[in-house]
């Protein structure tokens, strides 16, 4: 006759808990414990894999916390960020625009809503606002410049870049004015169709009806990016061509 030998857990546990808790114990605690084992000691090649794991762990984290890297010139010309498609340089496309950048005017020279003797705007007042504005949607007129043959073309800015401005002509044309050693003009309505429709009693609004403000841009003072001169601080100084 064989006699199974007790587990000498099972033993300790008799002597300390009833039978039914020590056999209880010892299937949840011994029996259905699960074993870790150690595995063997990596090989070199194991320990170069899990640095190279390492490695990239670390950059993706990185990059993940990252801004995306801004694309290069080359980049963005690649992808045609500056092309302009012919089907779509039309002068009535961008006439919306044209209207929404008077509107933005208005409201740097803050003329809303005034009569037209009320309005005052000197070189003091508006000039640093003026030149730091967006020119993206104006009807700009070259007035003077080196070139006979670009006085009087006229057109709406569609691409604003440090030496030159891409207008859209009335003729769908699309044309590049260097700045440098050019003037060029544009005007501000005072009042918008949308406030023409809605006059007062007194009639403010009709009395600006077809009046408007006319500036003159010097090209050469004027030989920056929008974002660039959007916090910039001008200082005053000579013009020796004038």
């Amino acid at each position: 006759m064989t006699t199974s030998k007790l587990h000498i857990a099972q033993t300790l546990l008799n002597r300390a808990h009833t039978p039914e808790t020590a056999a209880q114990l010892f299937t949840e605690r011994i029996k259905q414990k699960p074993l870790y084992l150690r595995p063997t000691s990596p090989t070199p090649a194991d320990n170069r894999d899990r640095r190279r794991r390492h490695r990239l762990q670390k950059k993706t984290y990185f990059l993940r916390k990252q801004k995306p890297r801004p694309l290069s010139a080359r980049e963005k010309r690649a992808s045609g960020v500056y092309d302009l498609p012919k089907a779509e340089c039309k002068y009535a496309l961008f006439k919306g625009l044209h209207a929404m950048w008077i509107e933005y005017m208005r409201e740097i020279l803050d003329v809303g809503g005034r009569k037209a003797e009320e309005v005052n705007v000197t070189a003091l007042s508006h000039g640093s606002k003026l030149v730091s504005a967006d020119f993206h949607g104006a009807e700009l007129e070259v007035v003077r410049s080196q070139c006979a043959g670009r006085v009087g073309v006229r057109g709406i800015v569609v691409r604003d870049t440090k030496f030159t401005f891409v207008v859209v002509t009335e003729r769908d044309e699309v044309k590049t004015l260097p700045k440098e050693q050019t003037i060029f003009r544009f005007r501000v309505p005072l009042s918008s169709p949308d406030l023409d429709a809605m006059e007062d009693t007194n009639g403010n609004a009709r009395s600006n009806v077809g009046k408007e403000l006319t500036f003159e841009l010097h090209g050469s003072q004027f030989l920056n990016r929008p974002v660039d001169r959007a916090n910039k601080k001008f200082k005053w100084r000579n013009v020796d061509y004038l």
